[in-house]
């Protein structure tokens, strides 16, 4: 690959083939059927085949299609066992790494964007890139002072692609449903288009990455790489070594597991009211599991493209329903809800039945420590998503206000991470210190 496709009918000509490819390789299996193996054995042959082509065709794309491929890949722990099996490998991948540009390319935007002389910058820089994600890659360095750095460097034509990539999905949302059975595919896609321009928008992400690390600054849980240099479509941060979570997930010891998740639990928790912004990309990885000098562990954060901003903190009407919802007070949180729009003037709802819906989902905040796991998380998924589910009609009469939109995936996507590591968790510590309003409804 010579460089990022960027022709929008060439980037169409790959993202249809997805659904296309899925009914080519359903006629392939009927064939296989009647030519004698069994319906187990074809339907595990075609989910493999189906995960391999995602990951090939989002990865090569990168732009929006390998960021929707990484929003899948936090997913799923909610997909049943014979679905999630032949994608969890597939999708896991693009978490870390995706085929990278060349080096002339690479060469080409650094000079474009740091000058002819780019090269005095640094003491040291590799051509090869050690990660290669959605719209830009890394690359290892060593600034003119001696720092260890990492260099971001955006992929030309990166939103474009981006734009052409989430439009095309947007187009291709129905089809692409039966590559993701369970998988709600329309409202993906609409919020990752929300947030293309931040994304795009290295200032941004400098000074979002800037104020974790003041906040975070000498953290005993939690590091985050100071910013070197910023320049347009180019981000300069301190390295940072660590296991990648992606890896704890794949291998790591029960003990890693258990502490990688409360940290990533008290992170994302802690942060709001620490900084006034949620990072909002918890995808694994965004996170390290870095071994200081003492010998402790703390988490490693990564990639602040992506943040919500909550000057308050968390939001206390959250606090409060999960609250009122603890103690059963069905009366109290279905006004509480009204109140704030997530039970429309127009809906009349059994206060009841939303406490009989909600109860289950936060059974993580009931107990001291709670272990989150694929199976729960499958079962919390198909009870809301089965039309024949009493949950599932209640939720399609719920609604979900604007501003809570990231709010709500980010917090899905840290179960699903939850649940990736199969942690067990303090989670009701965190909610006590960081939500406002869960201590105390009032």
């Amino acid at each position: 690959m010579s460089d990022l496709p960027r022709k929008a009918v060439t980037r169409t000509v790959k993202l249809a083939a997805l659904p296309l490819g899925l009914a080519g390789r359903a006629t392939w299996g009927l064939g296989k059927r009647i030519g004698g193996k069994s319906a187990e054995i074809v339907a595990r042959e075609l989910q493999q085949r189906t995960a391999e082509q995602l990951f090939r065709t989002l990865g090569e794309l990168k732009g929006g299609a390998m960021k929707f491929g990484q929003a899948l890949s936090v997913f799923e722990s909610a997909l049943p066992e014979e679905v999630a099996g032949p994608y969890r490998a597939a999708l896991t991948k693009l978490q870390e790494a995706a085929p990278p540009l060349p080096a002339a390319t690479v060469h080409q935007v650094l000079t474009e964007r740091l000058g002819a002389d780019w090269r005095n910058l640094f003491e040291e820089f590799e051509d090869t890139p050690a990660a290669a994600a959605s719209i830009g890659q890394v690359h290892r360095a060593v600034w003119h002072d001696g720092r260890r750095v990492a260099v971001k460097v955006q992929y030309p034509g990166a939103g474009e692609a981006l734009l052409s990539d989430l439009k095309q999905l947007g187009r291709f949302a129905g089809l692409l449903g039966p590559l993701i059975p369970g998988m709600e595919i329309k409202p993906l896609i609409r919020e990752l288009r929300e947030r293309v321009a931040e994304e795009l928008d290295y200032e941004l992400e400098a000074e979002a990455q800037r104020t974790h690390a003041d906040a975070f600054a000498d953290d005993p849980d939690v590091v985050v790489p100071d910013v070197v240099h910023q320049g347009d479509q180019v981000l300069v941060t301190e390295w940072m070594e660590g296991t990648p979570l992606s890896e704890v997930i794949a291998d790591g010891t029960q003990e890693d597991r258990d502490r990688a998740g409360q940290l990533l639990a008290g992170f994302l928790f802690s942060g709001p009211a620490r900084t006034g912004l949620l990072h909002a990309d918890p995808h694994p990885g965004n996170f390290r599991l870095v071994t200081a000098e003492d010998g402790r562990t703390r988490l490693g954060v990564l990639d602040f493209g992506t943040v919500d901003r909550l000057p308050g903190g968390w939001p206390r009407p959250i606090g409060r329903s999960l609250r009122m919802t603890l103690d059963g007070d069905a009366e109290g949180v279905y006004g509480h809800l009204r109140a704030e729009g997530f039970v429309r003037d127009s809906v009349a709802l059994d206060p009841d039945a939303v406490l009989d819906y909600l109860k289950p989902i936060i059974e993580p905040a009931e107990a001291d420590q709670f272990t989150f796991t694929r199976p729960w998380l499958r079962g919390q998924a198909a009870r809301i998503t089965d039309p024949r589910s009493p949950a599932h009609q209640l939720g399609r009469q719920i609604n979900l206000p604007p501003s809570y939109l990231l709010i709500h995936r980010v917090t899905l996507s840290t179960i699903g991470v939850l649940c990736q590591l199969g942690a067990t968790v303090r989670l009701r510590d965190e909610l006590d210190t960081w939500l406002p309003g869960f201590a105390n409804a009032t």
